[in-house]
């Protein structure tokens, strides 16, 4: 068995001193991912013996950023996708395993009156196309914030969020179109009704306490690992972020 977590902790520094380092040692994941470090290089050592810790840093300060925590030494690591434009914001990070590829991704948001829109369709492009190159070696996990939820059965309130960021049309659409390439987006494999169960509350409004939140934290696949797909869990528990961790259980 081989436990994968994700979580975006919303700023790392501020995560630790709301008890990210206990929840990461009671977890005991064979990899943990992260989203949204919010950390330049030097700005933060974590003391993590047996863990191998792969960082990908934004430029612009205090903003996005991805890390990866592996027990098992991966084949090879990579950072960002290996485009240009999109790789300036640390959103990426790809180890290799023997029997699959894990990738932890920050998918950028579309933003207040969608100013991001026309960017973030070029990055769901450009990241799809960069998930099926590497199926043509082997398998693919990915998972992260994809800042996006998926059906109306994905968040609390879908009539009054049909336009806004993370739940357009348009980025409804490209994720649609992600699974028909080939991916399974494991939560709903195991629970595809189950509702109320969500990943990420605005810290506004009482939103955690009212459970008014989104499903936009994902574990998705290549399909041909259906057979190997054990359990998908969302870990509305744990506090720490305005996002909870997700995970993954592979035979």
């Amino acid at each position: 068995m081989r436990k994968l977590i994700s979580w975006n902790v919303n700023g790392l520094r501020a995560c630790v001193g709301k008890g990210f380092l206990d929840y990461f040692k009671e977890a005991d994941a064979d990899v943990f991912c992260i989203q949204e470090s919010k950390l330049q290089e030097g700005q933060i050592s974590l003391d993590l013996p047996g863990w191998h810790q792969y960082w990908n840093y934004a430029e612009k300060k205090g903003y996005s950023g991805t890390a990866m925590f592996t027990k098992e030494e991966p084949l090879s690591v990579a950072y960002g996708i290996g485009m240009e434009e999109h790789d300036h914001e640390g959103r990426v990070i790809t180890a290799e395993f023997p029997e699959y590829y894990v990738i932890t991704c920050y998918t950028p948001n579309s933003q207040d009156g969608l100013a991001r829109l026309d960017y973030r369709m070029e990055w769901e492009d450009a990241f799809l196309a960069y998930l099926k190159g590497l199926e043509k070696k082997k398998p693919v996990v990915f998972c992260g914030d994809l800042n996006v939820a998926h059906n109306e059965i994905d968040l609390k309130n879908p009539k009054t969020n049909r336009k806004n960021a993370g739940f357009t049309d348009e980025e409804r659409g490209k994720f649609t179109a992600l699974l028909a390439a080939g991916f399974i987006d494991t939560f709903r494999y195991f629970y595809p009704d189950k509702e109320g169960i969500y990943s990420w509350w605005s810290y506004r409004f009482k939103a955690r306490e009212k459970n008014a939140g989104w499903r936009i934290d994902y574990f998705c696949v290549s399909e041909c690992l259906k057979d190997r797909l054990v359990s998908a869990a969302i870990h509305t528990e744990v506090m720490g972020s305005d996002h909870c961790p997700v995970e993954l259980i592979l035979k």
